[in-house]
């Protein structure tokens, strides 16, 4: 697996996401990736298929099951987690 830079906000969500993908297990993370995965591929991140044709649904199902109410809360907070940390690779991309 590619090496994410832990100066990255979110850099563990995003690994773990990748590392759940690529071993075909759903979770909060790879769902989260797999949403997220055009932009990330296109900061040159190896982002494998995976997550079906809509993660976003996917994701949000998961999480109101877990948490029973708060799913909307959650879900805001992966999301925003995960444009932090794609709009900081793309800064880290542009200064190379």
């Amino acid at each position: 697996m590619q090496e994410i830079s832990s100066e990255l906000p979110g850099h563990e969500l995003v690994s773990a996401g990748i590392r759940d993908l690529g071993a075909g297990h759903e979770s909060e993370a790879a769902l989260l990736v797999a949403m997220a995965a055009p932009r990330l591929r296109a900061v040159g991140l190896e982002v494998p298929d995976g997550g079906g044709s809509t993660p976003s649904h996917r994701l949000y199902e998961l999480l109101a099951q877990a948490e029973r109410g708060g799913a909307h809360s959650r879900y805001n907070a992966l999301v925003g987690r995960m444009s932090s940390f794609a709009r900081a690779a793309e800064h880290a991309a542009a200064r190379r």
